[in-house]
């Protein structure tokens, strides 16, 4: 580890450091704390607790050599997204002995940056003997998907997906006690060598309170972090992440990847003076020459159709046998598939979060399949399907949003860049009907305010320009709404230095998800409704039903779970240790398997089931 590093030129720097050593120091205290408790109820009870995560050191060779053998068993088509695929690993792999700190990779979608970053991980924590990799993704709808694509490549011993849509921190604590769930222990520390884990758990549990979701913290130091779509990292608490990131790299011995298409423009270069952001980040590109990468896998071609009804989008999309929409809403989305039902499209598909994971991952099989065919495929999708998701479309139409967005949803069109640019076309429309939320409607304005300075909005420097404008309309308040930095505060008093750092404040006032969306979860197969079945059991652990029910979770709007509830929809599944953690739907009716869960349904089909 290298000397700590104080800015003593700043007493808000400083304050925020010494608040962050002091957060560190507990995690190691409370980590202690657990392990001697599991240690001691292991020994009365004449039990063995599991804890045999290997060391990343250890195996490295090991994972070094399987991530080898993936990449030879990979297809070998000679297409020119193939070559610069292949040109983009070999040269950012041989960058890994560069001294840790800050990184940024930035690379077209269709890039392979997610094996890329991996093969950067591996090689830079064997140069540098690091302890662990960390792969932070911002949507728990595609965590599931790379955590299957790290386990396919590493093994699956070595990997530990942490995430949770059904909240573990409520679940009874006797779990952990009495040591019946090795990964329930994994999630609380993060001891696996390789951890992919969401930036709600992440960042989080850097501003947490809680000792459950501090004691990981510790382990964090020494690490490689890759933070995929760096781009969704909260624009609301903008600043206390981008302190709490350089405190890792400058004081705790971790590399950082900020790993994206549209890199965030966090660098200080751009901005004379200061950075909106109050302390930038200046990363060290690992792609070869960005600006030549987006010319040469650019495959689309982005056009502006001003205002479009949902009829006359129906009417565009109809002329196309194969065809991707995407709306800002989930009522959007749902209310345009309903018409073109009623329309008599063929093909037609419904993708959004009223479906729960694991019946996502289905439909988005058969589109795939679909789409290989040449079968006819008109999905309507909400914003989901931007990040992470692989599909390639001829045709894609997309609701005014920021550029940001716009690029990725540019990513499902023409995707392995088998098409001509011309023919391969992104629609950007207007919904007059469906106004976007307030802050897409923002972003959407920083976007048009810099179009006319780029001939192509997909290029690196439009994308740069688009931050620098959404940034300066935020300004520093807006990009850190809650003051979480003004919660750590060092001044003079009678005896000294006097600090007052508001832990609890924070914790509760750092949240990346706004919404409060709760879970209902969906018996969707035989899987889930054994799992709730054995909810009912004492002695099976609840982080593992929760973990295994995770993929049957759907979230809804706090009023709607009630109104459910109240209709006798849901009902919570309470054995007597478990709470009210586990709320299940018991008219399954209200599941519909085009659509997914319809909870606006709810009085009526409560009002019919009471007639009956």
């Amino acid at each position: 580890m290298p000397p700590f590093r104080w800015d003593l030129q700043d007493r808000a720097r400083v304050a925020f450091q010494l608040s962050f050593l002091g957060r560190m120091i507990f995690s190691c205290l409370v980590d202690a704390d657990f392990k001697d408790t599991e240690a001691y109820y292991a020994l009365t009870e004449g039990r063995h607790v599991d804890r045999a995560w290997p060391t990343l050191q250890s195996i490295l060779p090991e994972l070094s050599e399987a991530f080898e053998r993936h990449l030879r068993e990979l297809p070998k088509a000679d297409t020119s997204v193939n070559r610069l695929r292949t040109e983009i690993l070999e040269h950012v792999r041989s960058l890994a002995a560069h001294k840790p700190g800050l990184f940024t990779l930035t690379v077209p979608t269709g890039g392979g940056k997610t094996l890329t970053s991996l093969g950067f991980a591996l090689d830079h924590a064997k140069a540098h003997g690091l302890r662990r990799i960390i792969y932070s993704i911002p949507f728990t709808s595609i965590i599931d998907q790379t955590a299957a694509i790290f386990r396919s490549v590493l093994g699956e011993e070595v990997v530990l997906e942490h995430h949770s849509a059904i909240d573990e921190e409520k679940l009874a604590s006797s779990d952990l006690r009495e040591g019946k769930d090795k990964l329930k222990l994994a999630t609380e520390d993060w001891a696996a060598p390789v951890v992919v884990t969401t930036n709600v758990q992440l960042f989080e549990s850097l501003f947490a309170a809680r000792p459950s979701r501090c004691r990981k913290l510790h382990n964090i130091a020494r690490s490689v972090i890759v933070l995929d779509e760096a781009q969704t990292l909260p624009r609301p608490l903008l600043v206390p992440v981008v302190w709490a990131l350089r405190e890792l790299v400058e004081n705790y011995g971790c590399t950082i990847i900020l790993c994206t298409a549209t890199q965030p423009a966090l660098d200080e270069r751009r901005f004379p003076g200061k950075h909106p952001a109050g302390l930038p980040l200046a990363g060290r590109e690992l792609a070869p020459d960005p600006a030549r990468l987006a010319r040469e896998l650019r495959r689309v071609r982005l056009t502006h159709a001003g205002t479009m009804s949902d009829s006359g989008l129906l009417e565009a999309l109809a002329r196309e046998k194969q065809g991707l929409v995407i709306v800002n809403s989930r009522r959007h989305a749902l209310s345009l598939f309903r018409q073109a039902e009623k329309a008599g499209l063929d093909g037609l598909v419904h993708l959004t979060t009223r479906q729960y994971a694991a019946h996502r991952r289905e439909i988005l099989e058969r589109v795939r399949q679909r789409l290989k065919e040449g079968s006819p495929c008109r999905l309507i999708a909400t914003s989901l399907v931007e990040a992470g998701v692989d599909l390639d479309f001829p045709k894609v139409w997309r609701a005014e949003a920021g550029l940001d967005q716009i690029a990725q949803a540019a990513g499902r069109c023409n995707r392995e860049g088998r098409r001509p640019i011309e023919d391969s076309i992104v629609t950007i429309f207007g919904a007059p009907d469906n106004p976007p939320p307030p802050e897409i409607k923002g972003l959407s304005g920083d976007m048009a305010r810099i179009a006319h300075k780029h001939e192509d909005l997909l290029s690196p420097e439009a994308i740069e320009d688009f931050f620098d404008e959404v940034y300066w309309r935020f300004g520093k308040e807006g990009l850190d709404k809650e003051k979480i930095i003004d919660d750590f505060r060092m001044g003079r008093g009678d005896g000294g230095v006097e600090t007052n750092f508001a832990y609890r404040t924070v914790a509760e006032k750092f949240r990346m998800i706004e919404s409060g969306m709760v879970p209902v979860i969906v018996l969707g197969d035989g899987m889930a409704r054994k799992a709730v079945e054995e909810l009912k059991y004492e002695n099976i652990p609840s982080g593992a039903l929760a973990r295994r029910l995770q993929p049957y979770v759907v979230q809804v709007p706090p009023k709607a779970r009630l109104r459910l509830i109240a209709c006798g929809h849901v009902k919570f599944v309470e054995p007597r240790t478990r709470g009210d953690q586990f709320p299940v739907l018991m008219t399954e009716s209200l599941y519909q398997r085009q659509v997914g869960l319809v909870w606006e349904d709810a009085d009526y089909l409560g009002l019919e089931q009471w007639m009956v």
